[in-house]
């Protein structure tokens, strides 16, 4: 028997629900690996509630290294793998799915590469030596394809997508304001841990034996929202421009719209042209409190609406007299270029006073410790994060 000094010690996570019949096989291949490796291996299984015979299957394997979370509340693929990390007893922290799409014998040679410098590994199908399955099918591969060049302004990584990954402990902890959507869970570390030195290990990624696959429409717009959140995260001032610039340009269209509206319906030019003003005015207030500025969704939304008002007022002021300023300056040019100078004008100082006074972002609270873990049990079975906190 090795000496347990010279073992490394990993946690491998785990996120399941209803893959109760990938289990056996799963912690087989994970047992043989622990008996050819010198590796103290724990296999943490984080089970989103699924009552489909996990826990049965668990206690029947009889090892004391195979933990179970049963997950009651805030279920999801991504909090489960948070949890299960936040309960592993190891620095080396693996993701793998259970159905060995995954396969787990390639864990050692991501953990050399953590070893050597990386501050992330992947487990790519994407790299030279990587692969799929071959009947694993155009959608899927043309699916993952558009994801990954969607994530092309966070990572250069080649399957940033993968559910297959590693990192030490300490990098997880430099994560700032985690708070994933969807599956994507990867990319959320990557960019929110600040990941710089980034490896990628060949694998064949094999499609799923048995279960379904969670991927849907759904997932797939919980993405776009993910990716949302994370270019505000990384680009917060140019995400908040272009935010604010877009819906400065859905008001122009409304303003119009209405005041179209408005002289159909037989009203005076002066109340039409004042009419699209009011509705543009309000509607530009109501997307900017809910997209662009949405961290200021909890204030009150009445001071913010006169906020907004006054901030509009003074843009109006500053758009015409840089107008005036820019005409009286270069009065050759085109009447129509000192009024798009005004409109910048107006506009940037519209943006600076919304986003620093109007809408201001809160403090953010202080985060609790995660709980300890538990002692090391026989086949271990705990029940609820949340409940274990509050407990």
């Amino acid at each position: 028997m090795p000496d347990p000094r010279s073992l490394r010690s990993v946690s491998v996570i785990v996120p399941t629900y209803q893959e109760a019949a990938a289990l056996p096989r799963l912690i087989a291949r994970v047992a043989a690996l622990r008996d050819q490796q010198p590796l103290d291996l724990e296999l943490i299984i984080s089970d989103d509630n699924s009552r489909d015979g996990t826990e049965e299957v668990v206690r029947a394997a009889g090892h004391s290294w195979v933990r179970l979370l049963v997950r009651t509340t805030d279920r999801g693929l991504s909090p489960a793998v948070l949890d299960g990390i936040h309960l592993a007893r190891h620095d080396w922290l693996f993701v793998m799915d259970a159905d060995l799409s995954h396969p787990p014998e390639v864990i050692p040679a991501m953990l050399d590469e953590l070893e050597r410098g990386a501050d992330f590994v992947i487990g790519s199908r994407y790299v030279t030596g990587g692969s799929t399955d071959a009947d694993w099918g155009l959608t899927r591969w043309l699916n993952s394809k558009v994801a990954t060049l969607l994530a092309r302004p966070f990572t250069a990584a080649h399957d940033p997508m993968a559910g297959f990954f590693g990192l030490h402990r300490r990098t997880f902890l430099q994560a700032e304001d985690l708070n994933p959507i969807g599956y994507k869970i990867a990319l959320e570390l990557i960019v929110k841990c600040r990941c710089q030195r980034l490896a990628e290990v060949p694998i064949h990624f094999v499609d799923r034996q048995v279960g379904e696959s969670k991927l849907n429409v759904r997932e797939q717009l919980k993405y776009i929202m993910h990716l949302r959140r994370l270019f505000i995260f990384k680009y917060p001032n140019s995400s908040y421009v272009l935010q604010f610039a877009v819906v400065g340009a859905s008001g122009t269209v409304v303003n119009l719209g209405v005041l179209t509206l408005l002289l159909r319906a037989g009203w005076r030019e002066a109340v039409a042209i004042a009419g699209g003003i009011l509705v543009s005015f309000l509607t530009n207030f109501v997307l900017n409190r809910r997209f662009t500025f949405s961290y200021a969704r909890g204030d009150g939304w009445p001071s913010q609406l006169l906020g907004f008002a006054g901030a509009s007022a003074l843009g109006m002021i500053t758009n015409y007299a840089a107008a005036l300023a820019f005409r009286g300056r270069f009065p050759g040019l085109p009447i129509q270029i000192a009024a798009l100078v005004g409109i910048a004008a107006g506009m940037g100082l519209n943006f600076v006073t919304s986003r620093y006074l109007v809408f201001r972002k809160p403090r953010p609270a202080p985060v609790p410790p995660p709980a300890s873990s538990p002692p090391a049990g026989e086949a271990e079975l705990t029940v609820s994060v949340k409940e274990q906190q509050s407990r």
